[in-house]
């Protein structure tokens, strides 16, 4: 079936930012087949965007989106990974709680235009499940841990749920299975190098938390050491490593990584929230490693939306480096769309509207209040727009949100699913409250 999206301000993301006032896009097949201005050609199904902005989906590239149910737990609680979320996910994670939690984590993801995420979590068969069922495109990995998880029993359990998950989904065109250490610290050494070694087998994606906390950075500086220059003494820098949060580098960890091909998660939202400090993303821009931008889960940057972390980017690294001009708004759009497809290795299938390429869109009504007057479209996406704003989302072809409503299944009667699955969840969680 083609699908025409017409009367939209199309912003392609293409070298040559080409756009188009009142443009259309002509879809089949979860692919563009067509994108212009001027004589519209037939479909079979038409949508008026009505004067909305029609650009790529935004890529996540760093989620736990099951984690809804620890959504405003501990917000302010100093240390809580180790506090109450690691014990609290042990007593009353379930592999149900997993998959309802990451299709309401999805959902709420397309009603913000974001069409692929980067997942690490337990139980992640639940995730894939939940991603088949939405249309949701994702590359997914099960948590590696040196330590009881909540789907193994013995200490790099996760390791065999790794490859047993990268086979399983190894023919998949929506589904991309990863290697996911959970981080620098949590994973043993001998751990980190086999997971290396899958994601050499697999030519599969690895991501790790990496540079992000302070004890973190403790910890290898009394060794002589930073995270970064660990990994590479275990020969886990390569062009496969996709590095979450990377807040504390220095000029020689930007160095190697850049001479490595390491790609970046960069997580504003929670890791100011958390008060962990400003990642140096003007410095790893000038050494050309590619970066994007990640939400992380909902219990750590509390939204899903990229637009909060496009806006939270554009005022953190100016204000860093007390510079105005720093990254235009049309940069800081092209990061959370076409980056993130870079980062992915998919910057010939994802990120940008043109033929051949992925059937991913969004478009942004312009209606609401703040969207007036549309001098400048990227500086409204930047700086004017909500996840609110977001009409209409095409997920692989698939039309699944419409007027700012999800098409193929109700998110109030989720909600309401998941709150009778948390009823567990809230009473395990009863031991942490003066905390949380």
């Amino acid at each position: 079936m083609k699908t025409l999206l017409k009367h939209a301000h199309v912003l392609t993301m293409d070298d040559q930012w080409t756009a188009f006032e009142d443009g259309y896009v002509l879809t089949e097949g979860g692919r563009i087949l067509e994108v212009g201005s001027g004589n519209m050609p037939e479909a079979d199904r038409v949508v008026d965007c009505r004067g909305g902005i029609l650009l790529p989906g935004f890529i996540n590239l760093h989620c736990h989106a099951s984690m809804v149910p620890f959504r405003t737990m501990g917000d302010d609680c100093p240390d809580r990974l180790r506090r109450f979320l690691f014990p609290l996910e042990n007593e009353a994670l379930t592999p149900e709680l997993v998959y309802l939690g990451a299709k309401y984590g999805i959902g709420e993801m397309l009603l913000s235009g974001t069409t692929t995420f980067v997942d690490m979590y337990y139980f992640e068969d639940e995730v894939a499940r939940a991603c088949l069922e939405t249309g949701m495109r994702g590359f997914l990995g099960e948590t590696v841990l040196s330590q009881k998880t909540p789907d193994s029993e013995s200490e790099g359990g996760g390791l065999k749920l790794t490859e047993d998950f990268l086979r399983k989904y190894a023919a998949s065109d929506r589904i991309r299975p990863i290697v996911a250490p959970h981080g620098t610290t949590t994973v043993s050494e001998a751990a980190l190098r086999a997971c290396e070694a899958l994601s050499e087998q697999y030519g599969a994606l690895l991501t790790l938390h990496a540079s992000e906390m302070d004890y973190e950075m403790t910890y290898f500086r009394d060794q002589g050491l930073t995270p970064m220059s660990y990994l590479g003494r275990l020969g886990l820098l390569s062009d496969r490593l996709l590095a979450a949060h990377c807040i504390h580098l220095t000029e020689d960890d930007l160095k190697q990584m850049a001479a490595h091909g390491v790609r970046i998660a960069h997580c504003i939202g929670s890791n100011a929230k958390a008060g962990k400090g400003i990642s140096p993303i003007r410095d790893a821009v000038s050494r050309a490693i590619p970066f994007g931008f990640g939400t992380d889960g909902p219990s750590s940057g509390n939204t899903l939306s990229i637009f909060d972390q496009m806006r939270l980017f554009a005022v953190t690294q100016k204000t860093r480096y007390h510079d105005r001009s720093l990254f235009p708004a049309r940069e800081i759009v092209r990061y959370a769309t076409r980056g993130g497809a870079e980062c992915l290795h998919m910057e010939h299938t994802l990120g940008q509207i043109a033929p051949g390429y992925a059937a991913d869109l969004q478009v942004i009504s312009t209606d609401a209040a703040h969207m007036f007057p549309l001098y400048n479209p990227y500086s409204a996406l930047v700086y004017s727009a909500n996840a609110s704003d977001v009409d209409c989302v095409m997920a692989d072809g698939n039309l699944v949100v419409v007027h700012h409503e999800l098409t193929q299944w109700s998110l109030p009667a989720l909600r309401e699913e998941l709150k009778r699955a948390m009823s567990g969840f809230y009473q395990a969680a009863e031991k942490y409250r003066e905390i949380i």
